[in-house]
């Protein structure tokens, strides 16, 4: 692990979000400003939009480590092309209540209850709804109306959007959501990060692992990082978590142009990657499950005689072993942030099809191009499930092994 070998704390480029990691950029901190702002005024929608990777998440997390939790009380939902009814349900049970979802009335009169109580406690109360993108017209309308609840004149909910691009442009275009446009009171979508807010960036978050001056970069990787990555915070993780894995397993204490050349060669397919003797690969075609390599054979027990050192790898090559099958994992979360936006992709082509028919009955074109989006979606959601299924049968079977070797 490359951590061990940098001396890190822990990694400092995983790929999920974690809000002690946040950096301010500059698009960042015009994000955090309007944020404040909007709490400030206690009502109507607050709508934080950006690409996939962008760092909404990261932001949002800043953001609630920031509050007040004895003045604020939070509610979260992320969504998956909710209904209206369904979103009720769902606001309700991300504020800890026990609702019946199919009783929609009774489900509206708890939460007005609950948030009676929040107001006179002397607490705000805001829902954040992430992927906000996948919510239908009727969902959104639903939170509109949530929006309504007062306490004599005090508004006694505030709303935290966060979205993809498509979701801006489904507010913008959709006469349906003229209500809701009307009460939004700050917006702002997250742009990609400046060329001059790499090096900062990846600095950030070396320092607060421990980062000791080793590995030092030389070079132009700062422009090349940002040229691969279009200034994306994810996929600059991506990469830099690939480098130093690479810097480790060739024990490089200065990271140049030719080792970020050689993973980006790697990430875009252009060399194929070389699994050290006896390590685990993974098998590109379909769905190969992990796996020894089927010409190694375990060291025979008679021969015991022999020492243990000529049947198990030496350090370094354990080490090589390690260090790619780590880098095998990370491609595997990454392929899931893949798969994410994928589907993100898949949603928006659905509502350009129904925005551009709002009241014509499907044709046979239309059917045949809905089946083969599903048809997509269920081929890459299959896929990764059999992946997963065969990696942990894999380390359950070998860790099963150990356990009886012992």
């Amino acid at each position: 692990m490359y951590e061990d070998f940098y001396g890190f704390s822990e990694r400092p480029f995983q790929l999920t979000p974690d809000p002690s990691f946040y950096f301010e950029s500059a698009t960042h901190k015009k994000a955090l400003s309007y944020l404040g702002y909007g709490l400030n005024q206690g009502e109507g929608f607050i709508v934080i939009t950006g690409e996939v990777g962008a760092g909404k998440s990261t932001l949002v997390g800043h953001l609630r480590n920031r509050l007040d939790w004895h003045s604020v009380t939070v509610g979260e939902v992320v969504t998956s092309a909710l209904g209206s009814d369904e979103m009720i349900g769902m606001a309700a049970h991300s504020f800890g209540l026990n609702v019946d979802s199919s009783d929609k009335a009774s489900a509206l009169a708890e939460i007005e209850n609950f948030l009676q109580d929040e107001a006179r406690a002397g607490r705000k109360v805001l829902l954040v709804v992430d992927e906000a993108q996948n919510l239908t017209v009727g969902a959104l309308e639903e939170l509109r109306m949530l929006s309504n609840f007062h306490l004599g004149a005090q508004p006694l909910l505030q709303m935290l959007l966060l979205g993809q691009p498509e979701f801006r442009q489904l507010l913008t275009e959709w006469d349906q959501l003229e209500q809701l446009r009307q009460r939004v009171i700050a917006t702002h979508h997250l742009e990609a990060m400046q060329p001059e807010e790499i090096e900062p960036y990846v600095m950030h978050r070396l320092e607060h692992v421990g980062y000791k001056l080793c590995p030092r970069f030389q070079g132009d990787v700062w422009r090349l990082i940002h040229r691969e990555s279009r200034g994306i915070p994810r996929l600059v993780n991506r990469i830099m978590s690939r480098v130093l894995m690479k810097g480790a397993m060739e024990q490089r204490e200065v990271i140049a142009e030719d080792t970020l050349r050689a993973v980006l060669d790697e990430i875009n397919g252009r060399v194929a990657e070389t699994p050290p003797a006896g390590g685990i690969h993974l098998v590109s075609e379909d769905t190969q499950p992990y796996r020894r390599d089927e010409h190694q054979s375990a060291p025979e027990p008679e021969h015991e005689q022999q020492s243990m050192s000529q049947h198990e790898p030496n350090q370094a090559e354990q080490a090589e072993g390690n260090a790619l099958l780590d880098a095998q994992i990370e491609a595997i979360e990454q392929a899931f942030y893949e798969h994410d936006s994928q589907i993100s992709a898949l949603r928006e082509e659905l509502g350009q099809i129904a925005h551009g028919m709002p009241a014509k009955a499907a044709d046979s074109d239309t059917v045949q191009r809905l089946a083969a989006l599903e048809a997509r979606l269920d081929d890459q959601e299959r896929t990764l499930r059999q992946v997963l299924t065969m990696m942990i049968n894999y380390f359950e079977t070998n860790a099963t092994r150990d356990r009886d070797a012992a």
